[in-house]
């Protein structure tokens, strides 16, 4: 922490509460009074979780600043030793346990006084600086910068505007009469949230729906891992001025602090916590034991020979690498104590025994499970199945496999799923041809209507794709081995030289059969509001449950979608560690298609009507999806950030009638969502 005047360095770290502390420097009074009785310095400082009050030695009295709460009882170490009138330096030693500086409170809550800091060094990381674990960083003044960035009257209540600092941009927020800054782009996909929703101390990204603290900059729904750093306000003589690290200013994200782990033993079979599967539930969960103070052993395993990826852009970005996919590098888990293991694959659990049995006839205990297998593809019946250059997309070397084979060649896309759409979309610059062929009419009907589907459609005819609807395969024929004619149970004959199959998935659970863990007739397996299943000890999340949903009135439903697996993770993490949380979350999806995005927010099965709002015809539109008289999801196309208003007013319960979006005045959207 750096006092916003004079520079004074001053590092404050609660040892059992772990909180960041914000104190002032007692020579030019920055932002919080904390006068000495001795010499009008420093005295008390209060404790953001416990309340206690901190008894501290002031550095113009002692040489040593040490705080000790009388409550929890932490132990607090202060330097301070840039101030001229102070030369100080002092180097403490806390005995009894090793002290970590990026250990977070037990209940996960930033100090109230989050967004006076100038960055969020003591109690947060970056990828970066976690992989070497580094102890706490002693910024100096020349890493700050400051910056006048508007008049005080500039900004209503509920206005965000993005500023330039000169070496970097910030967002600046005014709700309730407050100021607040952080940074500018959605760690996720780097969207602009000036362009997003302010709503009720959080800003909803435009474009996944991600929500960030204006307070804390941290990440309060996903998608996405990393939280935003946040910047001193103040305000002088009517001028708002922004203090920012200069680090934090560029890197625009930072990740939550972590506990480490007290005894790892990697060369036992058991681990207090195990996690099969290391998609966005198994990495969210782990992260998140990690976050809320969790010490015992972590472990992660999973089938993919590859650290956790961003699986989603397989089919938008057929040519990046697993490395550009990465979502968590191997030194990041590492200095977290989350132990990954890889072409690990769970073969049977006993939950007699707590243990699962892998492929390689390893074995390994544990006392909580977390499965997070996620999906597997529908296997197709044809003729000539030993043919190659046929795919699921799984990998990214699937996805590289089959950029390279339909480099000037014919492709050919079996099924009108999400995937294959977006598949087919992506080759269209690359292959000499591209053919879907689909088993109904009209891609995306069930899910987005007629109309939005023949829209779809024609975008798609109009990029040179042929569609070959009502219609399946019969036979897959080859020359030496390698595909060159795809042919129709019609009789129709395609010519291919690379085939990618996305006729849909289902839960891989196959290895759960007589384990005692209960899955319905599809293979789904039903879990509680905790993400516990039917066996004590063993939760599940992502793509393979069915879980209570507040939409439906707690109704189990299956939503597959990239966003409700992080949710999930986190629920489960929690569970695990006694402490609840009620989902919330409004379910969030998207898809992209020839330079087009298409969002959608909600839960729409089985909706009955569809009310379009703008041009369809044009790719303009919003439709707003009705069971009965009532709004359940929402797709649009060119009309952000429309659907993370209708997230916001979705989330916060409040019910959107079919006769409200039927006049297509807006107004109502806007009052709601505000």
């Amino acid at each position: 922490m750096v006092c916003g005047l004079c520079s004074a360095v001053l590092l404050l770290d609660c040892g059992l509460c772990p909180v960041v502390l914000l104190m002032v420097c007692g020579l030019c009074s920055a932002v919080l009074l904390l006068v000495c009785g001795l010499c009008s310095a420093v005295l008390l400082l209060v404790c953001g979780l416990c309340p206690a009050v901190l008894l501290m030695v002031c550095g113009l009295c002692s040489a040593v600043l040490l705080l000790v709460c009388g409550l929890c009882p932490a132990v607090l170490l202060m330097v301070w030793g840039l101030c001229p009138a102070v030369e100080v330096k002092v180097e403490l030693t806390l005995l009894g346990k090793e002290k970590d500086p990026g250990v977070k409170s037990a209940n996960g809550k930033a100090s109230p006084f989050s967004d006076c800091r100038p960055n969020g060094a003591l109690e947060h990381c970056s990828d970066e600086d976690s992989a070497a674990a580094a102890p706490l960083r002693l910024y100096k003044p020349r890493d700050y910068l400051e910056a006048s960035v508007c008049h005080v009257k500039d900004l209503e209540n509920g206005q965000m505007r993005e500023v330039d600092l000169g070496s970097g941009r910030a967002l600046l927020i005014k709700e309730h009469g407050e100021f607040s800054a952080m940074g500018h782009k959605c760690p996720h996909y780097g969207a602009p949230l000036v362009k997003g929703i302010l709503s009720k101390g959080h800003v909803r990204c435009p474009w996944h729906g991600a929500c960030f603290n204006i307070v804390t900059g941290d990440i309060e729904e996903f998608p996405g891992l990393d939280s935003l750093p946040t910047f001193q306000v103040r305000v002088e003589k009517d001028k708002v001025i922004i203090r920012a690290n200069k680090q934090d200013l560029q890197s625009q994200k930072r990740s939550k602090a972590m506990a480490r782990c007290s005894a790892v033993n990697s060369s036992t079979g058991f681990s207090q916590v195990l996690i099969v599967g290391s998609g966005p539930a198994g990495l969210v969960c782990a992260e998140t034991l990690r976050q809320e103070g969790f010490t015992d052993r972590i472990v992660m395993c999973t089938m993919d020979k590859h650290p956790p990826y961003d699986r989603p852009k397989l089919s938008k970005s057929l040519e990046s690498t697993a490395e550009q996919l990465r979502l968590r590098s191997i030194d990041f888990l590492q200095a977290h104590d989350i132990e990954l293991l890889t072409e690990k694959e769970a073969v049977a659990v006993d939950v007699k025994t707590r243990a699962v049995t892998f492929q390689d006839d390893s074995r390994m205990e544990y006392r909580k499970l977390f499965i997070a297998t996620g999906s597997k593809p529908k296997l197709m019946n044809y003729k000539g199945q030993d043919v190659r250059n046929v795919f699921h997309l799984r990998t990214p070397e699937d996805a590289n496999s089959v950029a390279r084979l339909a480099n000037n060649k014919n492709a050919v896309i079996v099924g009108t799923s999400f995937v294959g759409m977006e598949v087919a979309a992506a080759l269209t610059d690359k292959a000499h041809s591209v053919s879907i062929i689909g088993i109904e009419a009209i891609p995306f009907r069930k899910a987005l209507g007629e109309k939005v589907g023949k829209a779809i459609m024609k975008l798609f005819e109009t990029n040179r794709v042929k569609f070959y609807m009502l219609n399946e395969v019969s036979e897959m024929l080859g020359h030496d081995g390698q595909l060159k004619e795809v042919v129709l149970k019609s009789g129709k004959v395609l010519r291919a030289d690379v085939c990618v199959i996305g006729t849909g998935s289902g839960p891989a659970t196959g290895f759960l059969k007589q384990s005692g863990v209960h899955m319905d007739s599809k293979g789904f397996v039903p879990v509680n509001k905790t993400m516990q299943t039917n066996v004590d000890g063993v939760f599940a999340g992502g793509d393979i449950v069915t879980f209570p949903f507040p939409g439906r009135s707690n109704k189990k439903v299956n939503i597959p979608h990239w966003q409700m697996a992080h949710v999930h993770g986190r629920a489960a993490a929690l569970g695990m560690m006694g402490r609840p949380t009620e989902i919330k979350t409004v379910p969030y999806f998207w898809s992209a298609m020839f330079g087009k995005s298409l969002r959608y927010a909600g839960y729409g099965d089985g909706f009955d009507d569809v009310i379009i709002q703008g041009d369809v015809d044009e790719l303009k539109f919003v439709a707003f999806y009705t069971r009965g008289e009532e709004v359940v999801a929402v797709a649009s196309m060119n009309y952000d950030p429309i659907v993370s208003r209708v997230a916001e007013v979705l989330r916060s319960g409040k019910m959107i009638r079919k006769r409200d979006v039927e006049t297509g005045d807006m107004s109502w959207l806007i009052d709601k969502g505000s």
